[in-house]
């Protein structure tokens, strides 16, 4: 009976890897780690900190973090932000991550002192189970941007359009 275990728990280990690693190595590939990254956990813990949202306003309508500030990655302007104080503490995403680093670096080419990167973006925060929201409510639909992208998606009902 042990070694029937053995292949079986393997098995789901490696599977269970192989999709956590997914995003992993898509940040790998497109990040260069210039902006620190936040866990999902610890940005649920935090107090006092801005949300962007650095998708497209199509992705964001669908759904986003509670209290997130759209930022049009597309047409990202410093001076249009709605906040001007530079010691704010401000946490970017997108859907993964990688869109997010380049308005991180924007930010901090402007002055704000605290930014920070949200590991595995929307994608992660809901495949950790946080809630994401669409105006008013919550709900489990996350735009996916595109099918490539849409893979790394492992929870929630994927919306592409």
């Amino acid at each position: 009976m042990k070694n029937f275990l053995i292949p079986i728990v393997t098995l789901l280990l490696i599977n269970s890897l192989v999709g956590q690693s997914t995003i992993e190595k898509t940040l790998e590939k497109h990040n260069n780690k210039s902006i620190p990254y936040i866990s999902a956990e610890e940005l649920v813990s935090t107090k006092n900190i801005l949300i962007f949202d650095a998708r497209k306003k199509e992705e964001f309508n669908v759904s986003h973090l509670n209290n997130a500030i759209w930022v049009d990655y597309e047409k990202f302007e410093i001076d249009s932000l709605p906040i001007k104080d530079k010691s704010k503490n401000i946490v970017v995403y997108c859907s993964t991550g990688v869109r997010s680093e380049d308005i991180g670096e924007k930010l901090i080419a402007s002055g704000y002192k605290h930014v920070q990167n949200l590991y595995g973006g929307i994608f992660r925060w809901v495949e950790k189970g946080y809630p994401v929201y669409d105006n008013s409510r919550q709900t489990n639909r996350i735009h996916v941007f595109s099918k490539y992208w849409g893979k790394l998606l492992t929870k929630g009902e994927k919306v592409l359009h």
